[in-house]
């Protein structure tokens, strides 16, 4: 057969990992990296409004005590005495903050009054903080730009007559070139752990693959082997608790019970061919001594009427055992079985009848013992009189001369039964269960024997109506078999008009 491995169970095994793996990682750097960069990039936008929120009341007390002291004097130099006082505070602003630090006055000239980088200046964002004196923050790319407005006393603003008297701009300005960088770093030990992950996931599936694919192989191979030699061929074993060792396990279970069938037939073969020679044998035996009496003219008529009862006896006996093998062929082929109501005391007055000549030939008292009312089950009433006939046949066989045999229809409980007792030796302890399997005898001796088939064949045909055909072990003399099955009145009866006594 031809092996296709593009489409075997381990790449299709080593795909799933990866692409597992793989959906997992994307699913994880789209959930993880985009929300961490704004994350980061509004924290660092917070962090910074507050530290210029809050140093902006500094500034405003040192810039207006700077204006107080210099009141009188040049425009320029006031200026620089405030650029000159704020400038370590500037300086801390920046350290904190590791952002460019800007103060202008309202009317900005080409200088700030204090700057702590050399670059271009936002002059947009100072003049909108002019014109709409309240705090913003705007980004544009990777920079963010805070200002915040700084209002002095009117008496000692620069120029009395400005439009906006006594404002100054505090301007924070900080790239975010940190943000950008962390991201990244993330983003490449992140990149450097899903290859290593997807490579794991490589390894590992190759790993799980083969493993998986060399003890399923084996297991075919023992399959294979088991269709080509039989069930002797060596039991597959496999000691994983997983799937596959179930498996295995369940292929020995198989194999097993394979075993036990196939041992099963050839005792059924070996023991019905055993069983159909013994009668034959003894027919061919009676019939030649027959045809010689009769070829030299010198018949003894009492001699051969007693050469023709032994005849119909092992003629009956081959009946029995047709009968038995045919009753085996029909359980095997599980063909369908009714189930309706079934009048048990009459149909066990019925068989009993067809065993009163031969309990009088055994000088056996037969007798059945129905209930005052009705005792109806749910079966198949052809089976139901098959197995009372066994369990009587059983009986009659077993039981002594001058012995009696009961056949007691009641019902106990939830269930409908047929009690057929006798007074032979009874069932030794040891083969109480065993008699019910195919070609097994009791081991106490006694009667006529059988063939090992008529129990087994009454339980599976009891089970098979959802009842049970079992050995009652009370005391008392001999044995003693319960058919048990399921009450089912007759349709437009009612149980409580029905007498359902119970047997004592």
């Amino acid at each position: 057969m031809r092996r296709r491995w593009a489409f075997g169970l381990r790449p299709r095994l080593l795909a799933a990992l990866v692409f597992t793996a793989a959906v997992t990682l994307g699913v994880a750097a789209l959930a993880l990296l985009p929300p961490l960069q704004d994350k980061l990039t509004q924290q660092a936008s917070n962090d910074l409004e507050n530290a210029t929120s809050t140093d902006r009341g500094l500034f405003e007390r040192q810039i207006t005590a700077t204006l107080r002291k210099t009141v009188g004097r040049p425009r320029q130099e006031r200026l620089t005495r405030v650029g000159q006082e704020i400038q370590n505070r500037g300086f801390t602003l920046r350290a904190r903050t590791d952002a460019r630090v800007i103060v202008a006055d309202a009317v900005p000239g080409e200088q700030p009054i204090f700057d702590t980088d050399i670059a271009a200046l936002p002059r947009n964002d100072i003049l909108r903080s002019i014109a709409d004196p309240v705090p913003r923050t705007v980004r544009r790319g990777d920079t963010i730009t805070v200002t915040e407005p700084i209002f002095v006393d009117r008496k000692y603003s620069l120029d009395p007559h400005a439009s906006v008297p006594g404002q100054f701009v505090l301007v924070t300005q900080k790239q975010l070139s940190d943000v950008t960088t962390a991201v990244g770093q993330v983003r490449n030990a992140f990149l450097a752990a899903a290859a290593a992950g997807l490579l794991v996931a490589v390894v590992l599936g190759v790993f799980l693959a083969t493993t998986i694919g060399r003890r399923l192989a084996r297991l075919r191979a023992a399959a294979v082997r088991v269709a080509r030699e039989g069930p002797d061929a060596p039991t597959p074993r496999d000691d994983g608790l997983d799937e596959v060792g179930d498996l295995a396990r369940s292929l020995a279970t198989m194999q097993r019970e394979l075993r036990r069938q196939e041992a099963s037939r050839r005792s059924f073969v070996a023991t019905a061919s055993h069983e159909l020679r013994t009668p034959l044998t003894s027919l061919q035996g009676t019939l030649e001594l027959l045809e010689e009496d009769l070829r030299d003219g010198r018949l003894d008529h009492d001699d051969a009427r007693e050469q023709l009862v032994a005849a119909q006896r092992q003629l009956r006996r081959l009946g029995r055992l047709a009968t038995e093998l045919l009753d085996l062929s029909r359980l095997d082929a599980a063909v369908p079985m009714r189930e309706e109501p079934v009048e048990l005391g009459e149909l066990c007055r019925a068989v009993a009848a067809e065993f009163e000549l031969g309990a009088r030939e055994r000088e056996v008292d037969l007798g059945v013992t129905t209930p005052p009312g009705p005792c109806w089950g749910r079966g198949d009433p052809d089976a139901v009189a098959r197995v009372v006939r066994i369990l009587l046949d059983n009986a009659l066989r077993h039981a002594p001369v001058g012995s009696s045999v009961r056949v007691l229809p009641a019902y106990h409980g939830s269930n409908a039964t047929v009690e057929v007792a006798d007074e032979g030796p009874g069932v030794a302890p040891s083969d109480r269960e065993r008699i019910f399997e195919r070609f097994e005898r009791g081991s106490t001796p006694s009667g006529e024997g059988g063939f090992g088939l008529g129990l087994a064949i009454g339980r599976e045909l009891a089970r098979r109506m959802g009842g049970e055909l079992r050995h009652d072990d009370g005391t008392g003399p001999g044995a003693r078999f319960v058919l048990e099955l399921a009450i089912e009145m007759p349709s437009g009866s009612h149980p409580e008009r029905e007498p359902a006594p119970t047997a004592g």
